[in-house]
């Protein structure tokens, strides 16, 4: 897709950009086996490739692949062999999946506010915090908390970033969990991935996204005498043919992006009213964030670069504390689970009740990079977005 092509369209996820007929080949082959569950075949599975081909790019001792990120987090918390009602301190500034995993698990999301890149601020966790979750929201790779025995690492939205030790985000915890959903770095429109270094939870995972059996590959599956139960997670061959197709673009991705993010923050106008946020070195660099004096200037930045044509997006509907899944604590249940367990008082930690944090997310402005464009039509479009944003 061109520049001119791609003008006035609705803005494609990254991966979405490289799915082509011609470069389908895991999906033809998953096809012509004419098997699409992965354990009703004694060779190597689709699903069993992707979880292997993911281990070894980022250095993941096991790896499990789900139909989504919800799947995976509830995994990853199952388990830690919790009791109902145990705490879990999830970030202030996150999608809604991640406390709706946290309560489907019995378990009573702890809202933890930001720090000034939006990540969670790790200095207001107890010390007796247990479980977290911490997330790599938007492509920034964030802090983990030290001294914590289960620190879950929400990768769903920077696949293919690193901390600044080298070591891939979702390696650094307990476990990590990624996303192929249709808006993230890689899509499938659906799709998880949980990964651990620690062999018994993957065995656990392994079990309970199985209904608790013990499967062997190519037979029914059976359970053992002290089987536990289970669910159904498992992914099936097909949508695993299509990750794997996708996971061979990562680093034609991430470089892209980094591509054009180096030649937006060499040609964005200096403007102290709205400044651009520099990246990290190891940030996925999914979009260019800026960073502007007023709300009011904000929505003026995205109604120009809505007329223009320019994809942009702000971060409001990331606020956890405002979300009505967790102000109206209701529940499908008739007594209220798991909310009938929660503490008396607010379940949150923050300095001044994310006034802070909803300063920054009302001033904060997004605009996507796009990896696929070469590198003139990268520079063409910097030009575009420095023009409209210049005369805001």
């Amino acid at each position: 897709m061109t520049l001119h092509q791609r003008q006035g369209q609705r803005f494609l996820p990254y991966g979405a950009n490289y799915l082509d007929w011609s470069d389908m080949a895991e999906l033809k082959e998953v096809i012509d086996h004419q098997v699409l569950f992965r354990y009703q075949t004694e060779q190597e599975s689709m699903a069993s490739r992707l979880e292997r081909l993911v281990g070894e790019r980022l250095g993941a001792g096991h790896t499990l692949a789900v139909h989504n990120c919800t799947e995976a987090l509830r995994l990853a918390l199952i388990s830690t062999r919790p009791s109902i009602g145990d705490l879990v301190y999830v970030p202030a500034v996150t999608f809604v999946a991640v406390a709706g995993a946290v309560l489907s698990c019995g378990l009573i999301p702890v809202l933890v506010d930001a720090d000034e890149s939006l990540g969670m601020d790790p200095t207001l966790l107890p010390a007796d915090a247990r479980r977290v979750i911490t997330a790599h929201m938007e492509g920034s790779v964030a802090a983990l908390p030290q001294g914590v025995p289960y620190v879950i690492e929400d990768c769903a939205q920077t696949l293919g970033g690193r901390f600044p030790d080298g070591r891939q985000v979702g390696t650094a915890g307990y476990a990590g969990v990624f996303s192929f959903h249709h808006n993230k770095v890689l899509t499938s429109g659906e799709g998880g991935l949980v990964v651990t270094d620690d062999e018994q939870a993957w065995s656990a995972m392994r079990c309970y996204h199985d209904h608790g059996s013990a499967r062997v590959p190519g037979h029914y599956p059976t359970w053992n005498q002290d089987a536990h139960y289970g669910e159904n997670f498992v992914t099936s061959e097909e949508v695993a043919a299509v990750q794997c197709q996708q996971f061979r673009h990562l680093d034609e991705v991430l470089a892209g992006l980094e591509r054009m993010y180096g030649l937006a923050m060499a040609d964005l106008p200096d403007r102290p009213d709205l400044r651009a946020l520099p990246r990290a070195e190891g940030d996925v660099k999914v979009s260019l964030r800026f960073r502007c004096e007023s709300r009011e200037l904000r929505d003026a930045a995205v109604a120009a670069l809505t007329a223009e044509g320019i994809a942009n997006w702000t971060l409001g509907k990331y606020l956890l504390p405002e979300h009505p899944v967790l102000t109206g604590r209701r529940s499908l249940y008739a007594d209220g689970f798991p909310w009938n367990h929660a503490p008396e008082g607010p379940l949150a930690l923050s300095r001044d009740g994310f006034a802070r944090t909803r300063d920054l997310l009302d001033r904060t402005l997004c605009v996507p990079l796009s990896p696929e464009l070469p590198q003139e039509q990268q520079a063409f479009a910097v030009k575009a977005i420095r023009r409209v944003l210049e005369a805001v």
